[in-house]
């Protein structure tokens, strides 16, 4: 704090001792970089950026909206320093400007580069494309904030170097402190890492239906942290990355057709003649149906169970959605059960039959004789 005084104390008794002549040409100096500030941001900026736009590429557009506001900042602390320079100040006292000078032409530049680098259709534009659609909805954000975080960190120590600061101890010290905190939580980059795996993989998206043994439902936010995703009971689950990454999931989004599959049952002492019809029927109407898609049809009276004729009946639907899978299951439900009805053959139910046989007179005799005895 004294050596800070010191410098002050020194710097105001030299300007106490400088001729106004100077001082006021210092002074002139600094207006006149202040106007072209003024012109600079209004006229020369303004027409750059309408030569840029009419550019099919927007990169250039981009980088010189990002730096408008740093190189406007620079314009007023280059009006500074000029003014500084043509005043006689002491060599100590220059070589503490020059440094402070270099440290914000640094800081501008990063400023810039940070600004760049914010919004993901500039600095990654291109990339982007490249993706497949909603795939780069967290890809480019993070990339994004990893690349501003890395801009700040090499702009403070290129500062730091500037000003006489050791960057090997720095870098070592952030290497002890990098450790420190991913022992402290491993939880989180636990969930980090997950979330790279998901992201680099990209098993679903938002919008997907998927199954887990932890969550089914719809997808409706993914972060590198953890995964929200909305059940069919309308509740909100919050999944961290790292169970996801681990675990089998299943994207019912990701089907192309539906499957239906189903037994009917019909009585003992059906003819076999009947049975045959009923298949042949049942086959040809699942082929005949706009909704039914017929890659993969199977109709077979497949097996005589306890109480019962069993036809297997499995087929595809060419709707995935919920409510349509419903109604074409629901059509085809109620045609088997007219057909049944028209080829008067009779769904079976689950029962059991119990034969009673004749009790032999001489089992009574014994039964009575016990009884008797026991009464008295």
């Amino acid at each position: 704090m004294d050596i800070v005084l010191n410098i002050i104390d020194q710097w105001w008794e030299a300007f106490l001792g400088l001729p106004w002549v100077k001082i006021g040409i210092a002074c002139l100096i600094f207006l006149v970089v202040f106007i072209f500030r003024k012109v600079f941001t209004r006229y020369i900026f303004k027409i750059v950026m309408r030569f840029a736009q009419k550019s099919p590429a927007s990169f250039f557009t981009n980088m010189l909206t990002s730096f408008e506001k740093p190189v406007r900042f620079f314009i007023g602390v280059l009006g500074v320093y000029l003014a500084l320079l043509y005043l006689p100040i002491p060599p100590e006292s220059m070589g503490v400007i020059n440094t402070i000078y270099r440290s914000i032409v640094i800081a501008v530049i990063g400023w810039g580069l940070f600004n760049f680098s914010s919004t993901s259709s500039n600095l990654f534009h291109r990339f982007s494309h490249k993706m497949e659609d909603g795939a780069d909805s967290m890809v480019i954000p993070f990339l994004s904030k990893l690349t501003r975080f890395v801009i700040v960190l090499l702009t403070i120590t290129v500062v730091a170097y500037e000003w006489g600061y050791d960057i090997n101890g720095l870098v070592a010290g952030l290497g002890l402190g990098g450790l420190a905190v991913a022992l402290a939580a491993q939880e989180t980059l636990s969930n980090f890492l997950g979330g790279v795996i998901i992201v680099t993989e990209r098993p679903f998206k938002s919008g997907d239906w998927i199954e887990t043994p932890t969550v089914e439902g719809m997808v409706e936010d993914i972060s590198f942290r953890s995964t929200e995703v909305r059940t069919f009971a309308d509740s909100l689950v919050t999944v961290p990355n790292k169970i996801l990454a681990s675990e089998a999931i299943t994207n019912w989004s990701e089907m192309s057709v539906r499957r239906v599959m189903f037994t009917v049952g019909v009585e003992y002492g059906t003819p076999p003649a009947k049975i045959e019809t009923v298949v042949q029927r049942v086959d040809e109407m699942l082929r005949d149906h706009k909704d039914v898609d017929n890659e993969l049809i199977l109709v077979r009276f497949s097996e005589m169970s306890d109480s019962s004729y069993d036809i297997f009946i499995y087929f595809f639907t060419k709707s995935t959605a919920w409510q349509e899978w419903y109604r074409v299951k629901e059509e085809i439900n109620l045609t088997v059960i007219r057909i049944l009805e028209e080829e008067g053959v009779s769904a079976a139910f689950p029962s059991r039959s119990l034969y009673v046989e004749k009790i032999p007179e001489e089992w009574k005799g014994m039964e009575r004789e016990k009884r008797e005895s026991n009464e008295e």
